[in-house]
C-alpha cells in the first residue's frame, strides 16, 4: 500500500477524532478468513500506521513461524477505514502483515495484492462481487441451532415476505449499515433455506469487496447478537436445508479506460452468452484448476455437505458439484449469468477466506489468457440428471466430494505453488489435512446412534 506522510496521518486522526473514535484496529487473517488484530488509542496511529505492533506468528494458524522467530509487524490500510456503526469508538483497518519491513507472503491479504500486481502488468484490473448469504439462527439449551421463527417453516421459502418481515429489525440494521458504508446494497431478501437471507451490494475492485465482505461476517454476527440471535455463515448448518453460498462474481477491466474486457453484445458472441474471448480464457482457467480452487472456495469439512446435488433434502440443492460452465443454468459450477459480462463461481461458500480464494481464482483466470485457453461448449442441461455416461461424453468432472479429496487436489496441482509460493501452499495444506483428520477421528452422534446397538 501508498505509505503515508506524517501530514496525511495526523489528517486522518483529526478527521477519526472528530467522528468520535478512541481506538483503532488494525485486523488482518489468519489461513482461515478469521480477523485478528491488536487495537490502540487514536494517538498512537502514527506508530501502527509504521507497523509498531507485532505479533507472535506461531500464535496463529497459518502465518508459518516457529517459537524462535522473530515477530510479524501489522500495518494497517488507512484507505479503507470503516468506523463500527454499533461501536462508533472503535475504527477497523484491514490490515497486511510485514516482516523485517517487507510485505509477509504468508498473509493472504499480501498474496491477493501480488497476484492483482500481476494482472496489473497484463493491463488488467481485477473486480469481484461477492454474494452473501447468512443463517439467522438461535442457539438451543443444549448447544445447537434452531430457525427461531416458527413460522418460517415452508418447505420452500425462497423469497419469503412474511418470513423476512418476521426478522425485520435484524434485516434493516444491516441493509442502513451497508448503505451508509457506501456499499451501494441493490438487493436482499430470504434464501432458500428457513432462517437464510442474502445481502447483494455493487462489486468493487477485489481488494475492497474482500475487505468488506470480512467485515460483513463480524457485522452480522454483532448484530444479530443485538436480537439474542446468532448469525453464521456456516456452509451447513442444517443436513435437510440448502446452505450457505459466497459466489464469486468476476471480471476484468482495463486499466487506462476502466472498460469491462469481459462485456460484449451477445449477438457478437458465437456462444451467445455476452462474454468476450478473453472471458471465456479466463474460464476455461477456472475450469482447469477447477478441482485445486475448491480448496480454497469450499475450506472446510463442513463445505462438502454443501455440495452435494440432493442429499437429505426434497429437492435438488442448486449446489455446483461439477467442473462445468453455462449460461444462466446453476447446476454448472461456473456460470455467466444473463446479460454476460462476468463469471459466477458458485462453489464459494460462507467460509471462504476471500483473499484466499480471489488470488487464486485471478491466478487460474490469467492463466486461461495468458496460454488462451478454450473452455468448450457451455453445458445448458439439467447436470444432475445427466447419467454419469452422458456427462463422461461431454468431459464433465466432478468437483471434490470431501476436503480431503480437495486438498490432494490443491496439493497435486503445481499451478498453486506459483500462485502463492510454496510458503502459503504448505501452510494451508498442513491446516486442512488437520481439519480433516481432527473431523476423521471424531464419533459422531450418528455413529453412536446407528452402531451403538447395531453390533
Amino acid at each position: 500500500m501508498k505509505t503515508k506522510t506524517a501530514d496525511e496521518i495526523r489528517q486522518i486522526q483529526d478527521r477519526l477524532r472528530a467522528q468520535g473514535v478512541k481506538y483503532c484496529l488494525g485486523a488482518y487473517v489468519d489461513i482461515h478468513g478469521v480477523p485478528k488484530g491488536k487495537v490502540v488509542p487514536i494517538d498512537h496511529l502514527p506508530h501502527m500506521a509504521h507497523g509498531s505492533e507485532l505479533y507472535t506468528g506461531y500464535a496463529l494458524d497459518g502465518l508459518g513461524q516457529a517459537p524462535n522467530e522473530d515477530e510479524i509487524a501489522s500495518v494497517p490500510d488507512l484507505d479503507h477505514i470503516i468506523q463500527l456503526p454499533w461501536r462508533p469508538e472503535v475504527a477497523w483497518m484491514p490490515a497486511d502483515n510485514t516482516f523485517h519491513g517487507k510485505p509477509y507472503p504468508f498473509s493472504t491479504r499480501v498474496a491477493l495484492k501480488n497476484m492483482i500486481a500481476k494482472a496489473n502488468e497484463m493491463g488488467f484490473g481485477f473486480n469481484l462481487g461477492i454474494e452473501a448469504e447468512v443463517f439467522l439462527l438461535r442457539q438451543t439449551g443444549d448447544g445447537g441451532l434452531e430457525v427461531p421463527n416458527p413460522d418460517d417453516r415452508l418447505v420452500k421459502p425462497c423469497y419469503d415476505a412474511r418470513a423476512f418481515l418476521d426478522q425485520f429489525t435484524w434485516l434493516d440494521k444491516m441493509a442502513t449499515t451497508i448503505n451508509a458504508l457506501g456499499w451501494d446494497l441493490y438487493s436482499f431478501d430470504h434464501e432458500d433455506a428457513n432462517g437464510q437471507f442474502e445481502f447483494d451490494f455493487r462489486y468493487a475492485d477485489a481488494l475492497t469487496t474482500c475487505d468488506r465482505f470480512t467485515f460483513l461476517r463480524l457485522m452480522a454476527k454483532e448484530y444479530a447478537k443485538e436480537e439474542g440471535l446468532i448469525a453464521t455463515f456456516m456452509p451447513k448448518p442444517f443436513a435437510d436445508k440448502t446452505g450457505n453460498g459466497a459466489h464469486f462474481n468476476m471480471s476484468l477491466y482495463d486499466l487506462e479506460t476502466g472498460a469491462n474486457l469481459f462485456a460484449c453484445d451477445p449477438k457478437e458472441d458465437p456462444r451467445g452468452l455476452g462474454l468476450t474471448e478473453i472471458g471465456y480464457q479466463f474460464i476455461a482457467g477456472i475450469i482447469k484448476h477447477g478441482k485445486a480452487l475448491c480448496a480454497a472456495f469450499a475450506p472446510t469439512v463442513n463445505s462438502y455437505k454443501r455440495l452435494v446435488r440432493q442429499g437429505d433434502m426434497p429437492y435438488f440443492t442448486w449446489a455446483p458439484v461439477f467442473n462445468s460452465f453455462g449460461s444462466n443454468n446453476r447446476t454448472n459450477s461456473v456460470r455467466v449469468p444473463m446479460g454476460g459480462g462476468r463469471c459466477e463461481s458458485r462453489n464459494a461458500d460462507g467460509a471462504v477466506n476471500p483473499y484466499l480464494a480471489a488470488t487464486l481464482a485471478l491466478a487460474a483466470g490469467l492463466e486461461g489468457i495468458r496460454e488462451g485457453l478454450d473452455p468448450g461448449r457451455p453445458q445448458e442441461d439439467n447436470l444432475y440428471e445427466l447419467s454419469d455416461a452422458e456427462r463422461a461424453d461431454r468431459g464433465i468432472e466432478f468437483l471434490p466430494k470431501s476436503l480431503a479429496e480437495a486438498i490432494d487436489a490443491f496439493e497435486a496441482d503445481p499451478f498453486v505453488v506459483e500462485a502463492l509460493g510454496q510458503g502459503l501452499r504448505d501452510e494451508f495444506i498442513k491446516y486442512k489435512r488437520a481439519e480433516w483428520t481432527s473431523y476423521h477421528q471424531t464419533i459422531s452422534a450418528w455413529e453412536i446412534e446407528r452402531y451403538s446397538h447395531l453390533f
